[in-house]
């Protein structure tokens, strides 16, 4: 039979257009998107929010150093903060588009459905593609209750042309967390709330209720052991009632408890592609039950996280995998996550839980470092780190920390761990000092 194309992608984002730059000096290729050009990271997810993250950050180590030289507290100009963002945004789907034209990949805008293991529809143009792979990512849970049409969701956030009043996230991962801080920096009155006791549940707990003590002293409310049961809008305003205590009356109420695989467009079901509640399974090849059909990104039902840096790896690898570059199973090495909650929260690796579990193993060493001179610079007195060893090798096998410049100590222990890098090898060499990385000797 004679296709179309040889790979026909769906989903323009970071995962994607790793699997057809990776096969287009091999194939011909098309790429399918439904929403904008180069998907939710640099259009509506982590590219937007560490852009308003580091403005609402550099206002708070100002306020760090109030005492030591900056008396005056500046504010947040939601507006101009909003046009920063935008300036950047706004190029990202026409940009990614002249990248795919220039580098002569077809492209289509539309909704791609499943005819067959070979065959789309996306329109009214059906084609077909010898392999198709599915990175469709992920979209927003909408909890299920009474006047879930006032939900707002993280895009609405972070395309807000002015801060609301009140606010309130329901959840309390990686999203609530990191809106929920950029909105009381910039003077919101914020509420999270949360079912359980539990806040960014893949961290060590000891760390979250720091996290939490910290935030909490910002000014925002931690609703926890709080179902939020009904919305009713009113004007300008959103009646929140929930299992506990009296409605609360908010200005916008956003959905932040996860996201959920976007597949419901696809027609899986009607041609027998396995899917599980959290993704599309596949194998350690990322081929799903149906030969022909491939799946990458947060689309897929996986142990790692699901990350921009993840669904690179794993778009690479199916390009190198259909190319015939490889046919061993894919391999993960250790991925790194920090959130962004000013401080960071971040860890890598062998997890606590893990370590503490396999003492003969590991050892753990925990140290505050806030009175450590990279950590007093910055007035960073909560400074935490956590590093676990491998006995046997010496080597960093894990590592925690809290902080607010985490992700730059991660990233070292990231390329430690990622080369097995020993301790000796680690500290053989002179980085600039005084730096984050001239600390690492001290972590072993």
């Amino acid at each position: 039979m004679a296709f179309d194309y040889d790979t026909i992608v769906i989903g323009g984002g970071p995962g994607g257009l790793a699997v057809a730059y990776g096969l287009n000096n091999h194939q011909k290729v098309l790429v399918v998107e439904s929403n904008l050009w180069g998907g939710t990271c640099p259009n509506f997810g982590c590219d937007p929010k560490k852009m308003l993250y580091g403005v609402v950050e550099a206002k708070r180590q100002v306020i760090r150093y109030h005492e030591s030289g900056l008396p005056a507290e500046p504010k947040v100009d939601w507006p101009a903060m909003m046009a920063f963002k935008r300036g950047y945004t706004e190029k990202i789907p026409t940009g990614t588009e002249a990248g795919l034209k220039g580098a002569g990949i077809n492209h289509l805008h539309g909704t791609a459905q499943f005819v067959d293991g070979h065959t789309l529809r996306v329109g009214d143009q059906q084609v077909t593609g010898q392999q198709i792979v599915i990175a469709t990512g992920a979209t927003p849970n909408i909890p299920d209750i009474p006047g879930k049409e006032a939900f707002l969701t993280s895009t609405d956030f972070l395309n807000l042309d002015n801060l609301p009043e009140k606010v309130g996230f329901v959840g309390a991962g990686y999203v609530a967390i990191e809106l929920a801080n950029i909105a009381v920096e910039a003077g919101a009155e914020v509420h999270i709330f949360q079912h359980n006791d539990r806040l960014l549940r893949n961290f060590p707990q000891a760390y979250t209720e720091r996290l939490r003590k910290i935030l909490t002293g910002k000014g925002i409310h931690f609703h926890m052991n709080t179902n939020v049961t009904a919305l009713q809008t009113a004007g300008d305003q959103v009646k929140v009632t929930t299992n506990s205590g009296d409605p609360l009356t908010l200005n916008a109420v956003f959905a932040a408890a996860g996201r959920r695989p976007n597949l419901d467009d696809l027609n899986l079901a009607g041609i027998g592609v396995a899917v599980e509640p959290q993704g599309i399974k596949v194998d350690d090849h990322l081929k799903t039950s149906v030969s022909s059909i491939y799946a990458i990104g947060d689309a897929i039902a996986k142990t790692v996280p699901k990350l921009t840096p993840v669904s690179g790896i794993e778009g690479r690898y199916v390009a190198a995998e259909i190319t015939g570059e490889t046919h061993d199973p894919i391999q993960y090495p250790a991925i790194p996550h920090t959130v962004f909650a000013g401080p960071e929260l971040a860890q890598i690796g062998v997890t606590l839980e893990s370590a503490k579990q396999a003492p003969d193993q590991y050892t753990i060493s925990d140290q505050p470092v806030g009175a450590w001179y990279t950590y007093h610079r910055l007035q960073d007195q909560n400074a935490h780190v956590t590093t676990i060893v491998d006995k046997t090798s010496g080597k960093i096998a894990g590592a925690v920390v809290l902080a607010v410049n985490a992700e730059e100590l991660i990233n070292d222990f990231s390329e430690l761990i990622t080369h097995g890098t020993s301790a000796k090898d680690a500290t053989d060499w002179t980085p600039v000092y005084p730096s984050v990385t001239s600390d690492l000797g001290y972590f072993y």
